[in-house]
């Protein structure tokens, strides 16, 4: 089976715009081909990852994926943590244990990424702290998802003070210091998807009455702010990037209220705070819906304009077609996969030889069918 826009003629497939080589700052990068962030919670409930995290994460690297940023990954051990069994870079024993992960991927040729996430008011499986925290008591919306161990609606949060907010800058400074320390290529700030940064964005649960409310400028602060903290600390020589987005998942439908507007204030802090690059996510439905602003311009080109550096876009990007489009049209400078990269960790590699592409299985994506499941998984099926 071929995935849509798949191209058989090997002339033309080494062709593909995304298999060329470009840089994120100093970060030289064999090719435009990233794994983007996929929750897994993997660990054994300590934060800690694991000998299959390893394997996971090298058969990217090893599929010729240029650079593989992780999962979310939380940084402090107050209330950041998202998900039960998620990993965790925020003591010096869960940072050790990136350690093997980190250098096998290199070992394979890939640069990685680690992506700092703070769960915020949508956490829901934290070992550390039963309160949630967010920037106002506003309870999001929705319910806690399943498929992370959750179940009904999301705890109301408590708003956060200015200690609570010097304790989250100061948590993901100290785990890009960690990062660097364990050869970690860069950082990667969540502030998507609605978590903790991207609920400071947006304008129905931020109702503060501070420097963090308002105009859009003032609701990114935070974010830029955290963009800031890593930079003072890690200095010039990691890859510090910051990934947004409209909708949430708890929230599909949300869209900034200012459009390209917003968008304009939004990338242009994060540059200025120190950013190397800019992700932007097509949560739910895709780059196509997601990426839409009124008047034809996408939101990528935009951040690509505006931002004034290095753009990955992300959501059904795994269409050969599509990215192609994508890179070709200055929408993007690179295109991050992860439906298609679970199915075929080697898709780059198949990409490049004109070689049709595994289907993807829907029972892939549930993250405790990760690891050793897909494996047997990818086993089974290349057995038929």
């Amino acid at each position: 089976m071929h995935a849509a826009g798949m191209r058989t003629n090997h002339s033309t497939a080494d062709l593909h715009p995304a298999l060329t080589p470009t840089s994120i700052g100093a970060l030289r990068l064999s090719n435009r081909l990233v794994v983007a962030p996929m929750s897994r919670v993997s660990t054994a409930g300590d934060g800690v990852p694991t000998e299959a995290m390893r394997r996971y994460y090298a058969s990217f690297a090893e599929g010729g994926f240029g650079l593989v940023i992780t999962e979310g990954t939380y940084p402090d051990l107050a209330h950041s943590q998202g998900y039960a069994d998620q990993p965790g870079l925020a003591s010096d024993e869960q940072a050790a244990a990136w350690r093997p992960i980190v250098d096998a991927v290199h070992a394979a040729g890939a640069k990685m990424i680690v992506q700092l996430m703070h769960a915020g008011a949508l956490s829901q499986g934290n070992r550390h702290r039963a309160e949630t925290i967010g920037p106002s008591a506003v309870q999001p919306k929705g319910e806690k998802m399943p498929e992370y161990g959750g179940s009904g609606p999301y705890a109301m949060p408590r708003a956060m003070n200015d200690d609570d907010i010097r304790d989250v800058l100061d948590g993901v400074a100290r785990a890009a210091v960690r990062a660097r320390d364990v050869g970690f290529d860069g950082v990667e700030l969540h502030a998507a998807n609605g978590y903790l940064f991207d609920q400071f964005l947006t304008t129905y649960t931020n109702t503060r009455i501070d420097r963090y409310n308002g105009p859009v400028e003032n609701r990114i602060r935070l974010a830029a702010e955290a963009v800031r903290a890593m930079r003072r600390a890690v200095g010039s020589g990691l890859v510090i990037g910051a990934r947004v987005s409209q909708a949430k998942v708890n929230d599909f439908s949300y869209r900034w209220p200012g459009g390209a507007e917003d968008g304009k204030v939004i990338f242009a802090a994060l540059r200025e705070a120190g950013a190397d690059y800019l992700h932007v996510a097509g949560e739910g439905r895709g780059w196509r819906q997601g990426a839409q602003l009124p008047g034809g311009v996408t939101l990528t080109e935009l951040a690509r304009r505006v931002g004034e550096l290095p753009v990955i876009a992300n959501g059904g990007l795994d269409d050969p077609a599509l990215s192609a489009r994508v890179i070709e049209g200055g929408h993007a400078d690179l295109v991050s996969i992860g439906r298609g990269a679970l199915a075929n960790p080697d898709w780059p590699r198949r990409l490049a030889g004109g070689a049709p592409f595994e289907p993807f299985d829907r029972a892939m994506l549930h993250p405790y069918a990760s690891l050793e499941n897909v494996e047997r998984w990818r086993r089974s099926r290349a057995a038929q």
